[in-house]
């Protein structure tokens, strides 16, 4: 049978998602061709954010590969504008950019063009460097802005405005937001949330003209070349406004909208009215051969600029293509969830409120928090929240469904978990959740669809999930929630792997075939693993090469070299990444104890360096947040204490009470063995995060009862409790054996994480690893074996002794100090060499 014709006018997200929907349900049913003027495969645009930041590369933001279109027969031409179609001759024609023509005839087409940046008509907006922001090349441009300039100026205070101005300000520039409109994304956001996001974005360092209208941009006309920071001739140099005043502006970015990109649809003599007009069944209402997608369709009157509405159209869109004649798009109630540099947001339906609604408002600058539900005849019809957006979706649902709110009102504004007998569901909201429930706005996936697709599929990872469902593929705000799924569906976490699962997809090996082969062939390097091994891919991948790195160490100590290259972020950089770009230092204090002296210089580094949030942990330390990443070294030279290894698999606390020293109730020195049991192991690199805690009594202030190793004192000596984890899914500790004294406490403690370091499976908890290996076999070993236990210890104080602390100690411990030079500096210092 001939296949028809199906040809693709753009490549973005809204019309590859149609051509996945149709692949999954007709795959063999056409040839298609996709025509897509960027050179590129379909990314994520909406991650282009987190490249300009430099949070994420251009490779980790593509949805379909080159390899995708190719295994589903699809041909894509990249870097290629159509020009025309003729409707008569059914004919698409693109050039590229030598001018060769290619045509593509089509039995039926999609219009899937998307939409325009919307440049404001000032005088000089065709000046070099003026730019929108709307694709990779945008964001490339600005990149490289970023390198050479200093002042920039954000024309636009909307999400991609604010976007923008805070990568770019993350890429070491100074920039000023102009937005003419009383308060930040007004079409999101009621004043008061507009004007705390306004105060909070302050604080970071960015800078607002609200209220200011641009005259025009002035360029450069002195005739002066490039220098440091100094803009060429016919560059941009300054914005005016109309009052008179100018602001420096060696980058301009307009960030005002968009418009529906209709012009190759108004050649065609297409209907065009704020977009390509569509039916329900998204044909265009000219031609019923051709048919629109996406942020260039207008339906019933609207074009839709979000994301969900545009893949629920390609849904529908994809089973007309498939011949099955069923669905309608009828339009979308639409929410917005979003994070803005950081700071939640969630906005739906008539957050604004007006005549005939009432107003729940709940405000707490300091906190950051504020809520406002809109009611209307004992519905809910509007819900504005900032800073707090767990119960947006439960919100968006009662506004969706329409159900009366009176029985609740009291309550609704303490969210979701404060009805009914749900109770405080904290982290493990998820488990609580329906399976009905909408977990992935954008994409329209329930809590059904994706625990299913792990059961079915065995799915482990957060990318697996995304890949199979798309939930959390977008714009990424419910990756916190599908993370909960996962583990609590896959487990209790991301640990809980099947023994047979492969590493990962650059090998057939499992974790234990690895560890055992290390071991047996004496391995003592990555590239002789992947090598000896049979690996896919010559240097592994961001999986398994951690794992292969510490299985190295901790099998070979003092022979194996650690890769740091092979560690995530936060080990590379000896400290924990924020989401707004900058890093939290968590000092060790033994035990949970400290002294006047190490408060006065923790207290002196936050007062020297602007460390906006200092906090005391639950793991009984002190946590200094917000520390700039060129900082780091100098914070850590004048606290002057030992890495808390808060950011590694490692020995993060040994928590404490106070114990006998000064607690009535306490039967032991609880303090001092926590201190002693610290200090033995607080080198100790692991396959996951460990946490011990000692209790000086059986009242158990400490918690010993959900840690991975628990003493509690008692009359007779102490109680070893081991696989406790007070995480999403909470575990108590097994009751492991009694001891009588100090040393004994020592020893089986570390022959126990001895034993899991060398078996356990990487990102592998220990109560993971005792449920897989069963208790009675870390008995066996530990507690039966008595010589065993004892050369277990001594491997693991051999292992330790002489380990680097990687704050003080950057040459031995392999930490690259260049990546503590601020971008610009680092830039000065190469063109220098």
């Amino acid at each position: 049978m001939k296949k028809s014709k199906l040809v693709m006018v753009g490549n973005g997200m809204a019309g590859v998602r149609t051509l996945e929907e149709l692949l999954k349900i007709a795959p063999d049913l056409y040839d298609i061709t996709v025509f897509g003027a960027e050179p590129h495969p379909n990314y994520n645009r909406i991650l282009l954010s987190p490249v300009l930041a430099g949070e994420q590369t251009l490779d980790e933001i593509v949805l379909n590969d080159w390899a995708w279109y190719t295994e589903n027969g699809v041909t894509l031409h990249a870097g290629k504008t159509v020009t025309e179609v003729d409707r008569i001759k059914r004919v698409v024609r693109a050039t590229d950019a030598d001018g060769n023509v290619i045509e593509a005839p089509y039995d039926r087409l999609i219009m899937a063009t998307g939409s325009n940046p919307f440049m404001l008509p000032l005088p000089g907006k065709d000046l070099a460097g003026v730019l929108a922001y709307r694709d990779i090349a945008d964001t490339q441009a600005m990149i490289d802005a970023a390198t050479k300039y200093k002042h920039a100026v954000v024309i636009g205070g909307g999400l991609l405005g604010l976007e923008a101005a805070n990568g770019l300000m993350k890429r070491g520039m100074t920039v000023s937001v102009v937005h003419v409109a009383p308060w930040l994304m007004e079409r999101q956001l009621d004043d008061a949330a507009g004007k705390l996001l306004q105060q909070s974005l302050e604080t970071r360092g960015m800078k607002f003209l609200i209220g200011a209208q641009t005259q025009e941009l002035v360029g450069n006309d002195e005739g002066r070349e490039d220098g440091e920071g100094a803009p060429s001739k016919g560059r941009v140099r300054a914005i005016r406004f109309k009052d008179g005043t100018e602001l420096p502006a060696d980058l301009v970015v307009m960030a005002v909208g968009i418009r529906p990109n209709t012009a190759l649809a108004e050649s065609m003599r297409l209907h065009v009215n704020k977009g390509i007009v569509v039916s329900d069944t998204l044909q265009t209402v000219t031609d019923p051969r051709i048919y629109a997608v996406g942020e260039c369709a207008a339906h019933r009157g609207i074009a839709y600029g979000l994301v969900a509405p545009l893949f629920e159209q390609g849904k529908v869109l994809a089973t007309h293509l498939a011949e099955f004649g069923i669905g309608r798009y009828t339009g979308s109630l639409t929410s917005t969830k979003l994070k803005v540099t950081g700071i939640d947001l969630f906005s739906a339906g008539n957050f604004t409120g007006g005549a005939h609604t009432e107003e729940i408002v709940m405000s707490d600058p300091s906190g950051g928090v504020y809520k406002k539900l809109v009611i209307q005849d004992d519905k809910l019809v509007g819900a504005c929240l900032y800073g707090d957006t767990v119960d947006g979706s439960w919100y968006f649902k009662l506004l969706r469904d329409g159900r009366s709110v009176a029985d609740i009102r009291d309550k609704l504004m303490f969210g979701e978990s404060n009805i009914g007998d749900v109770g405080h569901q904290g982290q493990s909201k998820a488990s609580a959740m329906a399976d009905s429930d909408e977990v992935c706005g954008c994409n329209g996936v329930t809590k059904g669809a994706i625990c299913k697709a792990i059961k079915d599929k065995g799915l482990f990872t957060l990318e697996e999930v995304r890949k199979q469902t798309k939930a959390s593929a977008s714009c990424g705000s419910c990756t916190g929630l599908v993370e909960q799924i996962l583990m609590f569906t896959a487990g209790g976490d991301y640990s809980a792997t099947p023994k047979l699962k492969a590493m990962c997809a650059c090998t057939d090996h499992g974790h234990q075939a690895v560890r055992d082969a290390i071991r047996q062939s004496k391995y003592t390097n990555t590239g002789a693993v992947f090598s000896g091994m049979g690996w896919r891919t010559p240097n592994g991948c961001a999986s398994c090469r951690p794992a292969v790195n510490y299985y190295l160490i901790s099998t070979w100590p003092k022979e194996a070299k650690d890769d740091p290259q092979s560690r995530f972020i936060n080990e590379r950089m000896h400290a924990n990444i924020q989401k707004d770009g900058t890093y939290s230092v968590i000092p060790r204090m033994w035990g949970g104890e400290t002294t006047a002296d190490e408060l006065r210089r923790i207290a002196d580094a936050v007062d020297k360096y602007k460390i906006p949030t200092v906090k005391v942990t639950g793991g009984q330390r002190i946590d200094l947040l917000g520390v700039k990443k060129e900082d780091l070294q100098a914070v850590w030279n004048d606290i002057g204490m030992p890495s808390g290894h808060a950011y590694a698999k490692a020995l993060r606390t040994v928590k404490t009470c106070v114990g006998s020293e000064w607690c009535r109730m306490g039967t032991q020195d609880s303090t001092q063995m926590g201190k002693d049991l610290e200090r033995a192991m607080w080198r100790m690199y692991a396959p996951h995060k460990v946490k011990f805690a000692v209790s000086g009594c059986p009242r158990n202030c400490a918690e010993a009862g959900i840690k991975d190793v628990g003493i509690i004192g008692v009359d007779s000596g102490w109680e070893m409790y081991v696989a406790g984890n007070g995480g999403i899914k909470t575990e108590v500790a097994h009751f492991f054996t009694k001891l009588k004294t100090a040393e004994e406490v020592l020893e089986y403690t570390g022959a126990f994480m001895q034993l899991y370091r060398l078996e356990g499976w990487y990102l592998e908890r220990t109560v993971h690893y005792v449920n897989r290996v069963g208790l009675d076999y870390v008995k066996k070993k530990i507690l039966d074996d008595h010589e065993g236990r004892r050369a277990l210890w001594a491997e693991l104080q051999f292992a330790l002794d002489g380990e680097p602390d990687p704050w003080f100690e950057h040459q031995k411990a392999a930490v690259d100090t260049r990546q503590f030079i601020p971008i610009k500096a680092a830039a000065m210092e190469g063109s220098t060499a």
